[in-house]
């Protein structure tokens, strides 16, 4: 009988401390807070000019005054070569929350009502869903923008570019206080998760970060802290407008006010008889205020010790040329001021600090953070983005291989309906980025002919001043030409389906 009762007894531990075990990996699931401002591009963060991270690139850093972003990579794995595919604030979105490309995610152009062929497919498992399915308390803040418009029950104006998001569009993300595109920086405006409008008359990254602080300390009740949570931030500023005073905060645009032009822009590929250059102090000042804005997210985490066990990425959702090139679109191009964001990730049970020259496009993003997060077996089966988490972990490893190249897409509005709806998408211009080069190809609408091209050696000619020929150039076009033709069939692209300058790329 004492046997038994032994037995009984370990028995009874044995499954106590399964229990607590199973208790303790519950409750270790790590945190993810992913903060993304739209327009910041890769370039504008002050640590590029610092010891330890200007070796690694081969461009001089903006002027920029960011301490939290200086002080966070220090303590995070530092991307310097993250690319938005198709720069564009709403097709950037529709790749990070699916993890599929534009012709897959169902956002092709910028959303807006008149553009019925753009909008994220309801039908698609994004990343919000997927946390919220393991067991997340999921939460999204400020600009979604990747949805067709559509008035709110309340709102009966003809809505043009904003919108209400309702539940069954939200994918996973139970706590909502967000909109679609509102671009008055101090009178922003947004709809919690139950549909009520807000107007609180603030700069919005800093309002933003106060409702995220609040959600943090759960002031209010409204997440279950025995789950871990997901946060999504998207930022509007530094997006433009960015010429006043309205657009940024006073503090912020005083360290800016009176530095000579050519003393911020010192790209030497920027054209300074455009009028818009003159804007770069509100540019950078709105960059100044959303690192600020950043370090109250950051410091409340470490306030409430939540700080190792969470994953934190800064990122964005394509750059801001700022007059480089010569041109006053800010985005949608090849060139390396529109493609190349910030990609920063912060998670210190993990990853040891480093900089990586890991070319990451924007459908690899969901499934390496599902990774990071321990969750890569709920990663959605056929997903076009690759999880590179390995990689973050140890840059060595050889579990997945690096990816050689990032593909460049560019959309345009297509055939219209009777009522001027936009009903199809054209593919203008297609491309690809490796660690040395970059290649784009322009066609015209009616016959699919090739009417532009870059080819740039980003290594040895790093601001991108020198528009090589394709004719003298001919091995290495068609050493790029073969990438592109791969990659752009593996992911099905129109151009690969209609073999699109087949005589340049190989299509396999």
């Amino acid at each position: 009988m004492k046997l038994n009762n032994n037995i009984c007894l370990i028995g009874l531990l044995s499954v106590g401390l399964h229990s607590c075990k199973a208790e303790q990996e519950k409750v270790q699931a790590p945190n993810v807070i992913y903060v993304f401002p739209d327009q910041y591009r890769n370039h504008a963060m002050g640590f590029w000019r610092q010891e330890g991270f200007r070796e690694h690139v081969n461009f001089k850093g903006d002027p920029v005054v960011t301490p939290n972003l200086d002080k966070f990579a220090r303590e995070s794995v530092v991307l310097t070569s993250a690319q938005s595919n198709c720069p564009l604030s709403s097709p950037h979105r529709g790749m990070l929350l699916s993890g599929m490309y534009p012709n897959k995610s169902g956002v092709s152009l910028n959303c807006n009502s008149v553009r019925i062929i753009s909008s994220l497919r309801e039908d698609l498992t994004c990343i919000g869903d997927v946390y919220k399915q393991a067991g997340y308390d999921c939460a999204y803040f400020g600009k979604w923008h990747a949805d067709c418009p559509a008035p709110h029950k309340e709102d009966v104006r003809k809505v043009i570019w904003d919108t209400y998001t309702p539940k069954e569009r939200r994918h996973g993300f139970d706590y909502w206080y967000s909109y679609g595109v509102f671009d008055d920086h101090k009178n922003p405006h947004y709809w919690d998760t139950e549909g009520v409008k807000h107007e609180p008359h603030e700069w919005s990254p800093l309002h933003e970060a106060s409702k995220v602080v609040s959600y943090l300390k759960n002031e209010n009740n409204v997440r279950d802290t025995d789950k871990p949570f997901f946060i999504m931030v998207g930022m509007n500023p530094p997006h433009h407008p960015y010429k006043s005073l309205d657009d940024c905060m006073e503090e912020d645009f005083l360290i800016y006010k009176d530095k000579p032009l050519d003393s911020l822009l010192i790209r030497p590929n920027v054209d300074f008889s455009m009028k818009k250059t003159k804007e770069s102090r509100y540019y950078f000042a709105a960059v100044t205020g959303v690192d600020r804005a950043f370090g109250q997210i950051l410091e409340t985490l470490d306030e409430l010790g939540l700080s190792d066990n969470t994953i934190v990425v800064f990122a964005s959702d394509h750059g801001e040329t700022m007059c480089s090139q010569g041109v006053g679109d800010p985005k949608n191009s090849p060139f390396t001021e529109s493609m190349n964001i910030p990609f920063l990730v912060r998670y210190p049970k993990v990853l040891k600090p480093h900089v990586d020259d890991l070319l990451l496009s924007t459908p690899d993003i969901m499934p390496t953070l599902l990774g990071l997060s321990g969750l890569e077996k709920q990663i959605p089966a056929g997903l076009q983005g690759i999880n590179y988490a390995s990689i973050f972990i140890d840059p060595n490893t050889k579990v997945v291989k690096r990816p050689e190249s990032a593909i460049y897409i560019r959309n345009s509005e297509g055939d219209k309906n009777e009522q001027g709806q936009v009903v199809t998408y054209f593919p203008e211009a297609r491309g690809i980025k490796t660690a040395q080069y970059t290649l784009a190809f322009y066609i015209d609408k009616k016959e699919h002919k090739l009417v532009r091209s870059y080819l740039f050696d980003d290594l040895n000619d790093p601001y991108q001043l020198n528009n090589l020929s394709l004719d003298e150039n001919k091995e290495i076009v068609e050493s790029l030409c073969k990438q592109m033709g791969r990659e752009l069939t593996n992911i099905e692209d129109p151009w690969s389906k209609e073999k699109i300058l087949s005589d340049f790329i190989r299509y396999e």
